[in-house]
């Protein structure tokens, strides 16, 4: 319980870092700016990719995955798995639109491109919500490569988004810190709400959660060490980002951002899913 509430606390915390440094600085909105300008190398092969990705997301999209959730939930005879599905999705999706259209702004401070706050990013919160609630309900042997599948959907559709320069890196991580904070909250309710109609039988972490949890940690520290190499750069040229090369730094350092978050959030719900699990009687 305490532990879904520190990352409940991290996340929200995170939102606001984000927003803070890189929305609300004329140096933050000069390196997010960069990365999006920068996407335009390329753009013309990698949008043959990314535009089938974001088309997908929809409201029908999360009405399809809701119901798919709950059906496996019912199917498993796991009611409450169904309601932790339906906060996770309609929650993040609501909270991402209620930040980004009337609690977040964007100063004008001289940046070009500057259209109004986008972060966080809608598409990015859509990816990442379906993704968890798939990962929440289906059973233990599944769990690893659902949270697998998942860390690549989102980073997959998080980085489209940069490539169509829809969204800055920070809109991008900001819509993932979202989904890890509903989704720890939802964790926590789950242990608070246990079936209590079997007895209680703790199982151990299974040795494929195990392994994925680690090789999902790698691949977001890997990602998050290209980032921050990227973002130091960017951060201390912020006075002339207009060389190539510059841009071309800035934009691959908001898609490996984008992946460590990614990666890093869904080895975090991995684990409080299972911790959570681990906790609750077993049928």
């Amino acid at each position: 319980m305490a532990l879904c509430a520190a990352v409940v606390l991290v996340s929200v915390v995170g939102v606001w870092v984000l927003w803070r440094v890189f929305v609300d600085t004329f140096t933050g909105q000069t390196v997010d700016q960069a990365a999006l300008t920068g996407a335009a190398y390329g753009q013309n092969q990698l949008w043959r990719v990314a535009e089938p990705l974001l088309d997908v997301v929809s409201v029908s999209f999360i009405v399809v995955v809701l119901l798919s959730a709950v059906v496996i939930a019912v199917v498993r005879r796991r009611w409450e798995l169904a309601v932790q599905a339906a906060i996770v999705m309609v929650g993040a999706n609501l909270t991402t639109q209620v930040l980004k259209k009337w609690v977040l702004d964007r100063p004008e401070l001289g940046v070009p491109g500057g259209y109004g706050n986008t972060l966080p990013s809608g598409h990015t919160t859509v990816a990442a919500s379906a993704s968890v609630v798939l990962m929440l309900v289906v059973p233990p042997r599944v769990r690893p490569w659902a949270a697998a599948l998942g860390a690549l959907y989102t980073t997959a559709t998080g980085v489209s988004t940069l490539v169509g320069q829809w969204h800055r890196p920070s809109d991008v991580v900001a819509a993932v810190l979202v989904v890890l904070a509903w989704t720890a909250a939802t964790c926590a309710l789950a242990v608070l709400t246990p079936r209590w109609d079997v007895p209680v039988d703790r199982a151990p972490v299974p040795p494929a959660t195990r392994a994925m949890l680690v090789v999902l940690s790698a691949l977001g520290t890997a990602a998050a060490v290209v980032a921050g190499a990227a973002l130091s750069s960017s951060w201390s040229h912020a006075a002339d980002l207009t060389t190539r090369s510059d841009l071309l730094t800035a934009y691959l350092g908001g898609a490996a951002g984008t992946g460590a978050a990614a990666f890093w959030a869904f080895t975090i719900m991995l684990w409080l899913r299972q911790a959570a699990a681990s906790g609750l009687p077993r049928a």
